[in-house]
């Protein structure tokens, strides 16, 4: 008995309306909401579903009737293919009108907060060449475009770029990629050719073989770079060979440094870092308002905000959004390397910070005592289990609470210690505007909202960072 192929739904004149959390435009047809991919609010398009479910379903253009006003060319060749960088066919005052709409609309619905107040987004002052880390995936299954055929042998399957999306085992070859800045493009395309002259292997995702699997490149606002090449299954001559050319065609690398990681998966976290040339760290700086400067030290598993530029912002609005005397003592939640935590450490008498990964409770400390501050004390464990009432019993209770959680939010067993610590201010920093009204609907129990400032930190793409400031009702 044959199977029935069931056939691709198609529908005209569609308007897309609204853009979706993954960049995706929205419309509607037949009562059913489609996701339809690199479309714009304001485009009326032919569309075909290629996966539906009951209320909804995937889409493409496949005609464009009427463009968007808000539509531009794509400045890059990958587009479309790269899963980065989705909305570069939309104008920049057009990612920056969804964004505010979108840190509005989750407050809105999720968290029943007046949003009137809300004061408009601050652009990225570069919305090229803005990232100060990238990490690109050697495999040697090269995404195939039309016309390609993988039979053929002369076919060079090798890549070294981005992975697909959805497709863990297909990495697109990258040529320029407009996210960082030189020598990021001349290091890649040079370490690609000189690995393929040389027949040193790539990396399969599948059988878990192969020499090259990953490269870091991190760039900093001081001129320093770090390299570091993630090997799998590689000779120490082919090590050596790399390694020596990476050294000698790039003398103004500060930091080249190497893995070898042959387990299952690509985190480098549990890994030993060698050091080739130069230290195992890079610096960043920010200037503070009372006209100094904080260095930061970087390593190669340290965390730190990808746009160094609007990080600077971000901890400016923060700072300014609490208010500081001179006299308060601060909570920095999940303070990472202790940014936050060091930047605002001249403007307060004392700043406890508390994380989970050990390593950046560590990268804290030496950002501390190379900034000879000395107001600072950081606590490395799980939030939920490190924030209890004889933690605040034993360091005091904070007069401001700076919270900076990952894009999950904070556990509810976290939210509800702040509900019981009830300091004075928390200023709420996310880079997730939905999870961020979630524990915003908890904390308007007791704390009324009083500023709300999106930040853009990552033009190009959907996401956007968001700082609330809440202060506590008196009874």
């Amino acid at each position: 008995m044959s199977r029935s192929v069931k056939k691709p739904k198609f529908f005209e004149n569609v308007s897309v309306i609204d853009i979706a959390e993954e960049g995706k435009g929205v419309g509607k047809a037949d009562e059913l909401v489609l996701f339809i991919e690199k479309a714009v609010p304001g485009d009326v398009a032919d569309v075909e579903v290629y996966r539906s479910k009951k209320n909804f379903g995937e889409a493409k253009i496949t005609k464009l009737i009427t463009p968007s006003k808000h539509r531009t060319p794509a400045f890059c060749e990958h587009f479309g293919t790269c899963g980065g960088c989705k909305w570069q066919h939309m104008t920049y005052e057009a990612q920056l009108q969804f964004k505010q709409k979108a840190v509005r609309d989750a407050l809105t619905r999720l968290a029943k907060i007046e949003v009137g107040h809300m004061d408009p987004i601050v652009p990225s002052p570069a919305d090229r060449y803005y990232r100060n880390k990238l990490e690109f995936t050697f495999s040697n299954k090269r995404w195939l475009f039309d016309g390609e055929n993988r039979d053929d042998e002369k076919l060079d399957m090798n890549a070294l770029g981005f992975h697909i999306p959805g497709r863990f085992d297909k990495i697109l070859n990258i040529n320029h990629c407009y996210l960082q800045t030189e020598p990021s493009n001349d290091l890649r395309n040079s370490i690609n050719a000189f690995a393929i002259e040389n027949c040193i292997s790539y990396y399969d995702v599948r059988q878990h073989t192969g020499a090259l699997r990953n490269l870091i490149i991190r760039t900093a606002s001081t001129g320093e770079i770090m390299v570091i090449v993630v090997f799998a299954h590689a000779t120490q001559d082919e090590i050596d060979l790399l390694m020596n050319y990476v050294d000698a065609a790039f003398p103004q690398i500060t930091s080249l440094l190497y893995i070898v990681n042959t387990k299952m998966n690509d985190t480098i976290f549990d890994q030993d870092v060698k050091a080739w040339r130069g230290p195992e760290f890079i610096h960043e700086e920010m200037p503070t308002a009372n006209g100094n400067v904080v260095r930061f030290r970087v390593g190669p598993k340290s965390f730190y905000q990808t746009n160094s530029v609007q990080a600077l912002k971000l901890y400016e609005i923060t700072r300014d959004f609490a208010g500081f005397k001179g006299d308060e003592l601060i909570y920095d939640l999940y303070t990472g390397a202790g940014t936050i935590a060091n930047f605002v450490a001249g403007h307060v008498r004392e700043v406890v910070g508390v994380e989970y990964v050990p390593s950046a409770i560590e990268d804290a400390k030496v950002n501390s005592q190379i900034n000879n501050i000395t107001n600072t004390k950081f606590y490395a464990g799980d939030m939920k289990d490190v924030l209890t009432p004889e933690f605040v019993a034993e360091h005091g209770k904070p007069d401001v609470i700076i919270t900076d959680p990952p894009r999950a939010g904070m556990h509810a067993d976290v939210v509800a210690r702040l509900m019981e610590i009830e300091a004075e201010k928390i200023v709420y920093v996310s880079c997730n505007a939905a999870t961020q009204a979630r524990d915003l609907l908890i904390l308007k129990e007791k704390y009324d909202t009083v500023k709300i400032q999106p930040v853009d930190m990552f033009p190009h793409t959907q996401h956007v960072e968001n700082v609330v400031l809440l202060k506590l009702r008196s009874n």
